[in-house]
């Protein structure tokens, strides 16, 4: 696997220590935001820069990507992307004061993010980074519930469930539609199902590879799944689920 650069390195490191974690502790805790981002923010950069690692060897130089939700998180990987690759990256994040305090720690780096719904994104790419937001407990509560095995059947409602599920739907498939083939999606092990289903139901191969990686911030492990790819069955892996 290849390292990083430096100037990568240090461009990350820089954001790391220019972020204001105290807003955005308000912004990602109800309470105990400040001690959050105390416990986090070294885990949260180093297994950052490992994945960024991975997706290094995955991606090809010039493409174009897709992150839908982009927070603390992605730095590692948008900053890869953007000195190592010379990509262009789309990093779009519906919290606006979430997007003003990233903007202003990444003042003078070829990333930006904005605050614009994935589904009305511009353009084709060939790689989608979609990490916790088919399952994100906030905005879709029943659905986040039932997929990380946390739904309680005597509060559970199943009326609910169907209009998030619908929703969902709808989010990941606009989205994927979007990547030009073959491609690259960047998920968590509890979203590969959205995933694997959009690929079924438009006969289009996908592959789940067998490796997954750490996240730090929701603790979901994070996995690649190649689509369009005429050399793999229409389903490889699809049976590697979530074990909620």
């Amino acid at each position: 696997m290849n390292g990083l650069s430096q100037r990568t390195l240090d461009a990350i490191a820089r954001i790391f220590e220019t972020l204001d974690y105290s807003s955005l502790g308000e912004i990602y805790c109800d309470e105990g935001g400040e001690i959050f981002w105390e416990e986090r923010r070294g885990p949260v950069q180093k297994l950052g820069i490992q994945f960024a690692e991975v997706l290094l060897g995955r991606l090809s130089p010039k493409g174009r990507s897709l992150y839908v939700g982009a927070g603390v998180a992605e730095i590692p990987a948008l900053l890869m992307e953007t000195l190592e690759l010379k990509r262009d990256v789309l990093a779009l994040n519906l919290r606006a004061q979430e997007v003003a305090l990233l903007n202003r720690a990444t003042t003078g780096l070829p990333i930006a993010f904005q605050a614009q719904d994935a589904q009305s994104a511009p353009g084709l790419f060939d790689h989608l980074w979609i990490v916790s937001v088919l399952n994100d407990p906030e905005c879709f509560p029943e659905l986040g519930a039932l997929s990380s095995g946390r739904a309680n059947p005597v509060s559970f409602d199943p009326l609910s469930f169907t209009v998030e599920r619908r929703a969902v739907a709808a989010l990941a498939a606009a989205c994927l539609e979007k990547l030009t083939r073959p491609a690259l999606v960047t998920t968590s092990v509890e979203e590969i199902v959205w995933v694997t289903d959009w690929c079924e139901r438009n006969g289009i191969a996908c592959s789940v590879e067998d490796e997954d990686y750490p996240s730090a911030i929701v603790g979901d492990p994070l996995c690649l799944i190649r689509i369009g790819d005429a050399a793999i069955s229409p389903v490889s892996n699809s049976t590697r689920l979530p074990s909620g």
